[in-house]
């Protein structure tokens, strides 16, 4: 593996050690701290790729205006372009539309073609330089879109390449955070869990927004470089502090990690697997209080990466990567316009008022995502989960374009509801789902399969979250119909492709009840 040890412990975590609260905890708390922390680390990790990513939507409102009634410049000659003259070049054309949306798919676009790639470096280089290395060449990026501002830069080949080397580095986030929470939690509770700390998807998105927002009308550029300057301090604060394997720190693999074995005596590791139940508390009995961290990863005990075809061959991937396709469609198509269509149906509302409406989608999909883990553990079927926020999410769609122009909270309740169903299915697939798969028994423990697993889905996935704001630039200049329609659709393929799966899980619940009801005779 790059950049080794797997093993290593950061500078940050080695002082914290030093500490004698942090020295005379018991091995069960010292668990959990470490468990909290990987949670807690990852979610700003991935809060903070998503603050800086959110700022291209939400100056879309002035890089591209109706310039009727302002006030020029004096001096300024807007002789023939009276209703353009405040826009900003090259998207102040009748195609601006379609120029915004080829800016947002030029990230996407990389964004999604990086997945694969990152997912598989993921496997091979230690996650925390994945990770903090990612965040801040992500930073980076965002900065330079920002710097068009001040260094009045008009180029829209300068724009798109910025964006798609912006898309790439921004797509080390998901991979390494999955694989690192992963490697700490099993499969007991991940729904929950996973559905909560999903989360952080719209916690940036809202943060990112009312940043970008309050600086868009005065100066966009800082919509850019304050974001850019958040998730370059959160990276160097993940590279400090991040632990992402257990092993590291002397803590208990939870329960999917056959591989354990490997680093334990087989006695220890049977009473191992008989104790764990891979909850936030689980660990061994005493055995774990007497354990010493490993200085180093041998050579037997790595694990092997695993192909880009075994992956695509576990049950289930290829079903929920193009589910995610379909539902990461939706779910784009709001975070790049959303901002841009509640202005166009407003006459009164501004750039910064319809950025701050549209945080009302991302509170619902933080409901939407935790209530979707929930049922996920509660039912243990995600498939019919999924299923169940498709289906509802079509009537929502269609009376929040019929009705949600008709009062301020009535657009607002309509908007959170849209948010809230648009979003389970986009946080059940990406977390749990991902972690479920990458975790499959034909992996045999290998938890290294996390990334290339999660890689593959979210990759596929945003593929469609490419396509979805590239379509609605276009069908936009048609009218806001041919948008909502085109995602209503999206929403029923969606659907359908979880049929067989929907199937599977109906089969194994009506097996394991007539196998119980059998032990009960």
């Amino acid at each position: 593996m790059l950049l080794e040890k797997v093993y290593d412990v950061p500078i940050g975590i080695r002082l914290l050690e030093k500490v004698s609260f942090f020295k005379n905890l018991s091995s069960v708390w010292k668990n959990r701290w470490h468990q909290f922390n990987i949670l807690f680390l990852t979610f700003l990790s991935y809060a903070s790729y998503h603050i800086s990513r959110k700022p291209t939507s939400v100056i879309k409102n002035v890089l591209n205006q109706n310039c009727t009634g302002l006030e020029p410049l004096p001096g300024l000659n807007i002789s023939g372009i009276e209703n353009t003259w405040c826009s900003w070049h090259p998207f102040d054309g009748q195609n601006a539309g379609t120029l915004l949306g080829a800016l947002d798919s030029a990230s996407l676009f990389s964004y999604a073609f990086g997945m694969y790639i990152m997912g598989l470096l993921g496997e091979r280089i230690n996650i925390r330089y994945f990770l903090s290395f990612g965040m801040m060449l992500s930073g980076f990026f965002a900065c330079l879109l920002g710097l068009a501002y001040w260094a009045d830069i008009h180029s829209l080949t300068y724009f798109l390449i910025v964006q798609i080397l912006a898309g790439l580095f921004q797509s080390t986030g998901w991979p390494g955070c999955v694989a690192a929470v992963g490697n700490w939690f099993g499969k007991n509770k991940r729904g929950l869990i996973m559905g909560i700390w999903r989360s952080h998807h719209s916690i940036g998105n809202i943060i990112g927004t009312l940043i970008a927002g309050s600086f868009v009308e005065e100066a966009w550029g800082l919509s850019f470089v304050v974001p850019a300057a958040i998730i370059f301090g959160l990276g160097l604060f993940l590279f400090l502090f991040l632990v992402p394997d257990p092993r590291a720190v002397g803590c208990d693999v939870p329960e999917h990690a056959a591989c354990i074995s490997q680093t334990f005596p087989p006695t220890e590791n049977a009473e191992f697997e008989m104790q764990i139940n891979g909850t936030m508390g689980s660990t061994t009995s005493e055995m774990s209080e007497h354990r010493e961290p490993p200085s180093e990863l041998k050579a037997d005990d790595k694990e092997k990466a695993i192909s880009f075809w075994r992956a695509v061959r576990i049950p289930g991937v290829v079903e929920y990567s193009f589910s995610l396709f379909f539902t990461k469609c939706i779910n784009y198509t709001f975070l790049y316009w959303l901002p841009r269509y509640l202005k166009d149906s407003s006459e009164t509302l501004g750039s910064q008022q319809a950025a701050d409406l549209s945080t009302l989608f991302d509170i619902g999909g933080i409901f939407g995502g935790v209530l979707a883990g929930l049922l996920s553990d509660l039912t243990g079927m995600s498939a019919f989960t999924c299923s169940g926020y498709f289906i509802l999410t079509i009537p929502a769609l269609f009376i929040y374009r019929e009705f949600g122009s008709v009062g301020g909270a009535f657009n607002m309740t309509l908007l959170f509801l849209v948010g809230f169903l648009a979003n389970g299915p986009y946080a059940l697939i990406t977390t749990a789902v991902s972690a479920d798969l990458g975790t499959h028994p034909e992996l045999k423990g290998s938890t290294r399969a996390l990334a290339t697993v999660t890689a593959i889905i979210d990759g596929t996935g945003s593929i469609g979250a490419a396509i979805g704001p590239l379509v609605a630039g276009p069908l936009s200049n048609l009218g806001w119909d041919y948008v909502f329609y085109a995602l209503m659709m999206a929403s029923a393929m969606g659907l359908l492709l979880l049929t067989r799966l929907m199937v599977n899980e109906t089969k194994d619940r009506c097996g394991n009840t007539n196998n119980l009801h059998r032990v009960t005779q």
